[in-house]
């Protein structure tokens, strides 16, 4: 019998995480063998092998602990891969020469497959002197083009897609153009960016007090810290980004307080990290803890539980000895620390199998609940580690136990770090699960509440015909295999259905037991006001979160999230359509249109030519023509022009033709063009036609979304309980191509192939 709950959950395991030689042939058989792979290069690093080899196969079947992606992957392959997700690169020095080391050392951790963080405040502003060259300094937020034009270059050579985070200081003289770079749609998009606002900035915002922006000791202007705080509302309400970094409450909380200055994040924001810091990560499922489901008598075994958290802190321990590392400076701050991102997945199912409601405050009790036990348990595992193996080389027993946050657990638990010390510096994270979550049977993601409850998929099969499958999120089936069509109870909520306030309950409500930080995205209403956006925010401050992020449908950055229009029909009059077996005559002379065509990475403009036709007193495309003085276009777009102008001779319905190029995408990225994504140029040329038939009554509108992509993968569903208005994405995977991606834990998350661009 199968280990997976839905075919999708395979097709990810084949296509992610199953181990291959590089010719393609399997070497996992099974899920199984990749569980057996993991335990066994994990457990080489023990005493006793064998003993914990099967602990931790144990704890890894039946997909009861998550390690991230990389683990799962990576782990006794033997290819020289780091386990390792992300890394906080080092300092960017102000000078030219350390400017582009720190881009080498991106460059060279990008390839390998970390996404990386990096706080852009220590280049000094645009227009400062830059001694001894007599020139102004042309400021961050230039070399950060630079960042993002590299990761372009190694996503287009192959890699997997690059993650990266930007953060710059409220008070750095750059921090309006930073708000503001990503007004311009076409810049800055390999990057999440964020804001560190500090403990006396958020003070001023409060009392409406003026603020410096500084660099250098030098104060450059002033401004009033609400006008700014409104100005990174408006923005983020605007286009979706910055984020906000509550820094000064993160390096408060910080275990590792007298060690370290904490000034960026990973790229969805759930590790903060010191220079060359590492995040390494796993999740306990939760959704798959629960005994007696959807019963009266449902609960999580509080044994079992702490149990499985003290096997999951041994493994990850045990990765931080095994993996390899991008730099070797990453390899000595990972084995120095030893700090690890222990976390949950499937919370949200987890409480509806309890019957709970997500965001209410009996679920919020029990989430704290649970996130107590999962700190507790882990915190004891690596004390009892570090009797074992000794503590992490920069324990200080004093000062640790000083720290802010460790005065906070329980007594019996600073008691073991007093005497034998603590293995691992910080021990809990709530990462981005999304991908695993989709391998474990679609369980609800970290503690994001459930996206949908139900989509459909339509797939490629090897004979050309394609299939349709139901994906159910993992409680929604397991209400079906015992209650079947009955009707879903109360506690069946998902994320369009949510209050922003629900959301910053459950996140303040975990941050409370998490000694990192949490990956999660607060997906608000198009029509929410900006006074009531502006309050998400503050309440996320005041509630102790340490970060917040939101998406709200715009126009700059697309729809995500976006209620899917009717498909586009051709205008016609009683028969006006004509099919015929012979292709129409040209006459001596047409009428036409020609449409100038800019695409971001072309050189030259593309000319496209569209002439009509009359037939049955109704005009219609009959023939296209391309050019442009770019020759690498040449060859295909004379091929084109031939094969469509060849099909509107033949007549009837060609609107097909706008939907087939539209469809196209480029692995390569897209562009955005007037505030739309845009997935090829090929897509763009589809656009001009679709337009180019609207003016001449062809069509009747402009289509609102495609129904199929060329990887054979439907848009989503509804089920029975949501309606025919079940959103869809607006732009396309860069993977598969599918429309079915979604915004969860600040990453965009493809529900057809798992990709997703966090890893």
């Amino acid at each position: 019998m199968s280990s997976f709950a839905a075919p999708i959950s395979e097709q990810i395991w084949d296509m992610k995480y199953r181990f291959k030689s590089a010719e393609g042939v399997p070497r996992d058989a099974e899920v199984e063998d990749s569980w057996r792979r993991v335990a066994k290069a994990l457990a080489a690093n023990e005493a006793e092998p064998a003993l914990w080899e099967a602990r931790f196969y144990e704890a890894l079947e039946g997909f009861r602990f998550l390690p991230a992606g990389r683990i799962l992957a990576g782990a006794g392959t033997e290819r020289s891969v780091t386990l390792f997700n992300c890394f906080v690169m080092g300092t960017i020095p102000d000078s030219m020469e350390g400017i582009f080391g720190s881009l080498k050392e991106a460059a060279v951790t990008l390839q390998q497959g970390g996404g990386i963080g990096y706080d852009f405040s220590t280049i000094r502003p645009k227009g400062a002197r830059v001694a001894g060259v007599g020139a102004d300094a042309s400021g961050p937020l230039s070399f950060m083009d630079v960042w993002d034009s590299m990761c372009r270059t190694i996503m287009s050579a192959g890699s997997r897609r690059g993650a990266m985070m930007a953060v710059m200081r409220c008070d750095h003289p750059d921090i309006e153009a930073f708000i503001e770079a990503k007004q311009d749609p076409a810049r800055l998009r390999m990057f999440n960016l964020s804001v560190l606002a500090t403990d006396p900035f958020m003070a001023a915002v409060e009392a409406d007090a003026d603020w410096p922006l500084v660099f250098g000791g030098r104060t450059y202007r002033t401004v009033r810290a609400r006008d700014l705080w409104n100005r990174i509302m408006r923005a983020t309400y605007d286009y979706a980004e910055p984020g906000v970094i509550f820094i000064d409450r993160i390096n408060r909380l910080n275990n590792l307080w007298y060690a370290e200055t904490i000034a960026a994040t990973n790229p969805c924001g759930e590790q903060p990290l010191p220079p060359y810091g590492a995040c390494l990560l796993g999740s306990v499922n939760l959704a798959r803890l629960v005994r007696e489901p959807l019963s009266e008598a449902a609960h999580i075994d509080d044994a079992e539980l702490a149990d499985l958290v003290a096997t999951a802190v041994r493994m990850m321990d045990d990765v931080v000895d095994v993996s390899r590392f991008p730099l070797p400076e990453q390899a000595a701050e990972a084995k120095a620390k030893r700090r690890i991102g222990l976390g949950v997945t499937g919370l949200a199912d987890a409480l509806i199998m309890c019957g709970l409601t997500y965001g209410t405050d009996e679920a919020v009790a029990q989430t704290e609940t649970w996130m107590k036990a999962v700190q507790d348990a882990a915190y004891r595992a690596s004390v009892e580690l570090a009797r074992e193996k000794g503590p992490f080389p920069l324990f200080d027993g004093e000062k640790y136990l000083s720290g802010e946050s460790i005065r906070r657990l329980d007594a019996d638990i600073r008691s073991g770090i007093a005497e034998h010390g603590i293995r691992n510096a910080l021990v809990t994270s709530i990462a981005p699960t999304g991908t695993i979550s989709l391998l474990a049977g679609n369980v609800s993601s970290g503690i994001e509440p459930v996206f949908a409850r139900s989509y459909t998929r339509k797939v490629l099969q090897p004979d050309g015909t394609r299939t349709e499958e139901t994906v159910e999120d993992f409680a929604l089936a397991k209400f079906r295999e015992v209650h079947g069509d009955a009707e879903l109870p109360g506690q069946f909520v998902d994320a369009q259905t949510l209050t922003p306030e629900a959301h910053v309950k459950m996140q303040a409500a975990a941050q409370k037991y998490v000694d990192s930080s949490i990956s999660k995205t607060i997906n608000v209403p198009a029509d929410i006001s900006f006074e009531a956006f502006k309050d998400v925010y503050w309440l996320a401050w005041e509630t102790g979160c340490k970060g917040c992020t939101t998406y709200r449908p715009n126009e700059v950055t697309g729809s995500v999230l976006a209620v899917a229009e009717a498909k586009p029909q051709p205008v016609q009059a009683d028969a006006d359509v004509v099919y015929m077996t012979e292709p129409l005559e040209r006459p001596e002379t047409l009428e036409g249109v020609t449409y100038k065509l800019r695409w971001p990475d072309s050189a030259h403009a593309i000319y496209i030519t569209m002439n009509d036709t009359i037939v049955a007193g109704r005009r219609r495309p009959f023939e296209i023509f391309i050019n442009s003085k770019n020759m690498e276009h040449y060859a295909w777009t004379v091929a084109l022009t031939r094969m469509i102008s060849a099909v509107f001779r033949r007549g009837g319905d060609v609107s097909f033709v706008v939907e087939e190029l539209k469809a196209v995408f480029d692995p390569r990225g897209g562009a955005w063009m007037k505030g739309r994504y845009i997935p090829s140029i090929l897509a763009a040329i589809g656009g001009v036609i679709e337009r180019h038939m609207i003016e001449i009554g062809f069509l009747s509108s402009e289509g609102g979304g495609l129904t199929e992509d060329p990887a054979g993968q439907g848009a989503l569903a509804s089920d029975s309980a949501l309606g025919p208005d079940r959103p869809a994405p607006a732009h396309s995977c860069p993977n598969c191509g599918s429309f079915d991606l979604v915004l969860s834990e600040g990453c965009e998350t493809c529900l057809s192939c798992g990709h997703s661009k966090c890893g």
